[in-house]
Formats: C-alpha cells, structure tokens, sequence
C-alpha cells in the first residue's frame, strides 16, 4: 500500500510545485504590465515624485508662515498708532475744552502742570517760524512707516513705528485742522514740567519710538527681524 501511494503520489508533486511557479510567473508578468501600461501606478507617481511631493508639501508652511507673522506684526503697528492717535486727539480735546482760558492745574505742586497753550513749531516748542516744513515733514514719516510696514516681521520695531506713527498723526491733525489755517495750525500743548518745554501726548509718544528705534539699531535688529553684528 505504501509502495502504491508512493507511485500514485509521485507524479503529483511537480504538476503542484510546476503550477505554483506557473502562478507566479502569471502574476509577476502581470505586474510588469501594469507598470508598464501605468494601470496600478500609484497615484502620486513615481518614488522621485513623491520625494518631491513630499519636500514641496514640507516647503509650504514655511513658504506661507512668514505673511500671516507679517500680518500680525502690521496690525500690532496699526493697533498701538491708533492707540496713541486716540489718546492724544480726547487729550487735546479736554484741553480746549476744560482748560483752555483757565488757570493752569497743578499735578505735582510747580513741579508739573497741565497749561494749555498752542505751540506753531515743533515737539517741545521749537521752530515756530517753520509750521509748513514741520507739517511736510511728518506727512512724509507717516508715508516711509505706511511703507516700511510691508518689510516688517519684528515686534518691537513695530510698537516704536506704531508709537511715531500715532504721534506723528496726532500732531498733524492739529496742523491741518486747527487755527490759522490749514498746514500752518498751531499744535495744542498741556504738559508742562517744571524748566523744561510744554508738550503733548504726541510728543510723548514720538519720543519714545524715537529711543526704541536707537535701543533696536545699537541690539542690531532690524525691522524685517533680522539681527546683523557690526
């Protein structure tokens, strides 16, 4: 029996194992032709196409993440001139208002004062021969900063820009609407120190982006974010 299923068994074998490579062989082929007709080629392409797929994906979000930074460093620009516009315009409209004709108010004994008066020069009192160059002067810092805006990705030089643009705006509102006349008005001044100029909240806030931009220049930053050792 042995010997029997052993001579039945034999010829079996290599039918089985002859028609399993012959399925191989079958499907082996096929996917040759399919590559090769591009039936089951892979919907993003080849491997060099995909690796580029890949690393222009990866490229995107850098491409992109500097314009929405930029975007916010503009509008924290905007936010602190706009800031300091509306603080010095409901100051000075206090002051003509409240002040205006009055006796000065004492803040701290002589030593600051509120007192209004109407400066024709410039911060702090100087130059009043000068009204008309001081009125196209800070017309044209508020176009350089509405310039500048599209280069900056820094904030701290965005609070400074924000801080001379608000001041900037305030003082020349004055000079265009405010008597004698038109880019020849006199700025309205309140604060009052004792031995130093009068000056206004605008002044104020000139100054101050003015010492920022100094600070920024000596720390080597520059506006687009970028910081350079001399």
């Amino acid at each position: 029996m042995a010997e029997a299923e052993r001579i039945i068994g034999t010829p079996d074998t290599p039918d089985a194992a002859g028609s399993g490579q012959e399925r191989r062989g079958e499907h082996a082929a096929s996917g040759e032709r399919a590559d090769s007709e591009g039936t089951r080629a892979p919907a993003g392409g080849s491997a060099t196409d995909a690796a580029a797929a890949g690393a222009s994906g990866m490229d995107r979000p850098e491409a992109t993440a500097g314009r929405p930074r930029g975007k916010r460093r503009i509008a924290v620009l905007f936010a602190v001139a706009a800031f300091a516009y509306a603080l010095d315009l409901i100051s000075k409209l206090l002051v003509v208002a409240k002040l205006e004709h009055h006796p000065p108010i004492e803040i701290v004994g002589d030593w600051l004062k509120f007192e209004a008066i109407r400066n024709a020069g410039a911060a702090f009192g100087f130059g009043e021969a000068f009204t008309v160059i001081f009125t196209v002067i800070a017309a044209s810092v508020i176009v350089v900063i509405a310039r500048l805006a599209r280069k900056l990705y820094s904030l701290p030089w965005a609070i400074a820009l924000g801080l001379l643009l608000g001041g900037a705006l305030g003082n020349l509102t004055d000079r265009i609407f405010r008597a004698p006349g038109v880019f020849e008005g006199a700025v309205v001044d309140f604060i009052a120190p004792k031995h130093f100029a009068v000056f206004n909240l605008a002044d104020s806030a000139i100054v101050c982006g003015g010492i920022l931009i100094v600070l920024l220049s000596f720390k080597g930053l520059d506006p687009d974010g970028t910081v350079h050792k001399d």
